[in-house]
Parts: structure tokens; C-alpha cells; sequence
């Protein structure tokens, strides 16, 4: 039987263990705050362990989903982390949205201790975690990648290899760009017809039939038009995201006008005490008065 070691169990990690655990593989957890761990055994066959090192120690797979590039330093390095306690040969997959840099670095130190790292973030959200759904981007080696396929295949529906160790950090970033650009358009859609007076879910009805339809209008417009924003990636972590990207642009040269200004328009959300509402809270910088 596949031991995988589960490490972070947030609203995206819990859910994607548990698609693990229906599978039939040996699952072994760990998360910051141990009740959450044990919450998670409860619920779903497998075991809350007691340290990252317990977790890890002859795993087969090692899955990480936890916060940004500080996280990932303080789960994979030191004695009691990752690299120094998973076996030699070890596939360690991480779900991260992180730098590029992180990746590649924890790439050369896996290769270090015969292990296998492939940079892996998700796009899908909660509710693609939950349905398994999730759209994967991976970097890392073709061989590692061809095992970690059918184990990540658990809760994924789209699992590309994008390039060597970095890459599918950097195509979390492409998606990213474009998620912000999308949103703040369909944002400001919503609020001229607001403005308008027109009946605005008409004429959603009526763009969504052409080249104005997107995932974004289809999931989030009428929530948008109702002011609830309790249904996605929150928007602090899209500023990290955002930060990430706009890093990474200056390191490549890339012109990004409008994410960078959707990030300051982020900015003022969180100075609406917007935090944890989800991206397509945009639209509410807009009505303010």
C-alpha cells in the first residue's frame, strides 16, 4: 500500500487528504495546530502524527500545502523536517503557491538526499479541493512526475507538466495575471450596469451567451451582484500571489500594468476590512461611496 504523508490541512490540504484517504492509501497527517490533525483522523482513515519527522519517516509520497515561501523553509529544512527525515527516493510534491526560487532550491536540496521534488500548485479553490476538481500545474523531473501523476489524480481533473523545477510556480503566475484582470473587468461590467439601472443578472444572462463569458462570470457574477463573498480565495492570499508575480516581473522583465494596479486595488479592499472575502470582492471599491 502508498504511504503518503499529508503536511497542512488548511480549507485546501484537508479536503485533498481526505480525496487520499478514500482512495485506499496509508495516510499519515500533520498540521501546525494538532486539533485539526486529529479532526481530520477522525473523520477520514488515516493518522494524526505527532511531528513532521513521524509523518515522513518511509512515506512513499510526501504532499505539502501550506502558506508562502517562510512556511515551506520551516516544513521541508532543519532535523525535524522533510529533507532530512523522508526516505531516499521519496517523491515530495508541493502544493504551495510559492516563488519559483523556493522551488528550485528545495529541488537541488531533495536531489541531495535522493528524493524527488515537483512544484505543484493548484487552481480550483476550495470547492475544487472538495469535489476534486483541481487544475495542477507541475515542475520537477518527467520519471517523478509520471509517479506522482495517478496519486495526485485523486483530486485533480487537468495535470500538466509544465518544465523542470520552477515551472509550474510560474504557471500559477500566468494563471494568477489573468484571474486579476478578469475579475477587476468583470467588476467594473457589473458596477456600470449597476449604474445604469439596468437589471443586471438580465444582462448577465444576455454577455454570458458570448465572447464576454468566463469561468468568473459564470461562478462569481451573481454573488458579486448580491455583495456575498464568502466563496473563494480570500484576498489576502491573492495579494501574496500577486506579490509573488510582480517579483518575478522584475526579475524577468515582464510588463504588468494592470495586475499591478489590481493588486493596489486589492490593497484598498483590505483597507475595507475585506481580508478574508474572496478576489471578487473588487466590486466593492467600486460602490463605495
Amino acid at each position: 500500500m502508498t504511504i503518503a504523508a499529508f503536511i497542512g490541512l488548511g480549507v485546501m490540504g484537508y479536503p485533498m487528504a481526505g480525496h487520499l484517504a478514500s482512495a485506499g492509501l496509508e495516510v499519515r497527517v500533520w498540521n501546525r495546530s494538532p486539533d485539526k490533525a486529529r479532526n481530520w483522523a477522525e473523520q477520514h482513515k488515516g493518522t494524526a502524527s505527532a511531528s513532521i519527522a513521524e509523518a515522513v519517516r518511509g512515506a512513499d509520497i510526501v504532499i505539502v500545502c501550506v502558506g508562502a515561501d517562510p512556511d515551506l523553509r520551516a516544513v521541508f529544512e532543519g532535523p525535524d523536517g522533510i529533507l532530512a527525515n523522508a526516505p531516499s527516493g521519496a517523491l515530495l510534491v508541493d502544493h504551495t503557491t510559492a516563488s519559483a526560487g523556493i522551488a528550485e532550491h528545495l529541488s537541488k536540496q531533495a536531489a541531495g538526499y535522493g528524493q524527488h521534488f515537483i512544484d505543484a500548485p493548484v487552481s480550483g479553490g476550495q470547492q475544487g479541493a472538495e469535489n476534486g476538481q483541481l487544475t495542477i500545474m507541475c515542475g520537477g523531473e518527467p520519471e517523478a512526475f509520471a509517479k506522482a501523476r495517478p496519486i495526485l489524480a485523486h483530486y485533480a481533473k487537468a495535470l500538466n507538466l509544465m518544465g523542470p523545477a520552477g515551472s509550474g510556480q510560474k504557471t500559477k503566475m500566468v494563471n494568477q495575471i489573468a484571474i486579476a484582470g478578469l475579475i477587476q473587468g468583470l467588476s467594473e461590467a457589473l458596477h456600470f450596469a449597476e449604474q445604469a439601472d439596468l437589471d443586471v443578472r438580465k444582462v448577465v444572462d444576455v454577455i454570458s451567451k458570448g465572447a464576454a463569458q468566463s469561468w468568473q462570470m459564470e461562478n462569481r457574477s451573481g454573488t458579486m451582484i448580491d455583495g456575498q463573498f464568502e466563496h473563494g480565495f480570500a484576498v489576502d492570499w491573492m495579494r501574496k500571489d500577486l506579490g509573488i508575480v510582480l517579483d518575478e516581473a522584475r526579475r524577468n522583465g515582464a510588463r504588468l500594468p494592470v495586475a499591478a494596479l489590481v493588486d493596489q486595488f486589492y490593497g484598498d479592499v483590505q483597507d475595507m476590512g475585506g481580508n478574508r472575502w474572496d478576489t471578487s470582492s473588487l466590486i466593492q471599491r467600486l460602490r463605495k461611496k
